[in-house]
């Protein structure tokens, strides 16, 4: 039995992660509606205590996790700690007497209540003193809509209001116009403005070196080179490669040294983490924990299909697939700046290429589109059923790296 599982981060007004929502399939073909919200809910708790680290898939912040009435009265959220989830009422679930003793019961046993895609109706009026979040739909919600929840929730201090499908900036400013905290969606993944961002002269160093270890025949003098002439570059990678992570006789001493103990694949890495982490300063953290999930996706499915021609541009890609919204250009703007090789220039613009057919497979994941992911990996004759350990894989790798840009 495969467990397949996509996260979606929820930001507070800083962009600041405070916890992410848990999608759930048994199966790339078992979507909603071929399967109930009873079942998924079951299947999610079952795999979170046998299948998979629910902290790992969470980064140890709190899981969204949806609750039919169902599933609420047979106690399956105190399965979880109270410190590890938020209890979401799905939407299908109607307000009645039931509902509101297993509310209250698990109000008073310390746990974080969120009432799903809410579409207002007084009744839920007497849930409100047990409700700490209310999350609103904002592609499925009418202006007028939200404005009458908020008036209805008006005197309720216990309760944030989180905004949901928030797809673009303009959404996310409105949102907080109107008093919401906390904000779920791809909003953080398109350019706030369009505006030309020069690249300073260290960040065009890490371009260049990012060109150069893309190639299948990487030139080991030039890119010793790139270094001796830039000392922090120099330093972050010998401190990198003294590291304990990297097993060897003697301490390193020298440049060329350096990059030999760490090969190709790890020095790739490296660069691509002090790239997004020297260009996104003021952007929100998920933002690059989002792209080195997809290098890292990208990675392994180049490496699933044996094809080793693409492996380290397969990882690039996933890692450059956000630059837009990181520089807060548009991607022409930004690939027109940047040494990249063609290929992967291709799949970021145009969409051509394996390269941009193993990103749609990640974006697919990601955004819990599994049937599409399937048919994509049916067409490059990938077989599906190693999604769920990629992602996972993808998924702890990339808390690991953010440990590192962290410290």
């Amino acid at each position: 039995m495969y467990f397949y599982a996509a996260r979606q981060p929820i930001l507070d007004i800083n962009k600041e992660l405070v916890g992410y929502e848990l999608l759930f399939r048994d199966g790339v073909d078992n979507v909603f509606p071929n399967i109930d919200g009873d079942e998924a809910t079951s299947r999610l708790i079952e795999g979170s205590q046998f299948n998979f680290g629910l902290d790992d898939l969470t980064d140890n912040k709190p899981a969204y996790i949806n609750f039919t009435l169902e599933t609420l009265l047979k106690g399956y959220p105190t399965m979880l700690s109270r410190e590890q989830v938020v209890v979401e009422i799905l939407e299908t679930v109607q307000p009645g007497k039931r509902l509101l003793a297993a509310v209250q019961d698990l109000k008073d046993k310390g746990y974080t209540i969120a009432l799903d895609d809410y579409q207002h109706q007084k009744v839920w009026r007497h849930f409100y003193p047990f409700i700490d979040q209310i999350k609103v739909d904002f592609l499925a919600t009418s202006h007028a809509e939200i404005l009458e929840i908020i008036d209805a929730t008006k005197g309720f201090n216990n309760i944030k209001l989180v905004a949901e499908k928030v797809e673009t900036y303009e959404q996310y400013q409105q949102a907080i116009d109107w008093g919401f905290s906390l904000f779920q969606g791809f909003f953080f993944a398109k350019p706030e403005m369009v505006q030309s961002k020069a690249l300073p002269p260290s960040e065009m160093a890490l371009a260049e070196l990012l060109y150069e270890t893309s190639s299948v025949d990487v030139d080991l003098q030039r890119i010793t080179a790139v270094f001796e002439r830039d000392v922090n570059l120099s330093y972050k990678l010998l401190r990198y490669s003294n590291s304990a992570a990297f097993k060897r006789r003697a301490e390193i001493s020298t440049i060329k040294q350096a990059l030999v103990v760490l090969g190709n694949a790890e020095l790739k890495k490296f660069l691509s983490l002090l790239f997004a982490a020297q260009v996104s300063a003021e952007k929100p953290m998920e933002l690059i924990k989002l792209s080195l999930t997809r290098a890292r996706f990208c990675e392994l499915l180049a490496t699933k299909r044996n094809d080793k021609h693409n492996i380290g541009t397969a990882f690039l890609s996933g890692m450059m697939s956000l630059m837009d919204a990181i520089l807060d250009e548009t991607m022409d703007s930004v690939m027109s700046k940047l040494p990249l090789v063609i290929e992967i220039k291709d799949a970021l613009l145009n969409g051509d290429g394996v390269l941009a057919t193993y990103l749609s497979i990640a974006m697919d994941y990601e955004q819990a589109q599994w049937g599409k992911a399937q048919q994509t990996c049916a067409d490059l004759k990938l077989d599906s059923t190693c999604l769920p350990e990629i992602y996972s894989d993808a998924v702890n790798w990339s808390n690991e790296q953010m440990q590192v840009i962290e410290r």
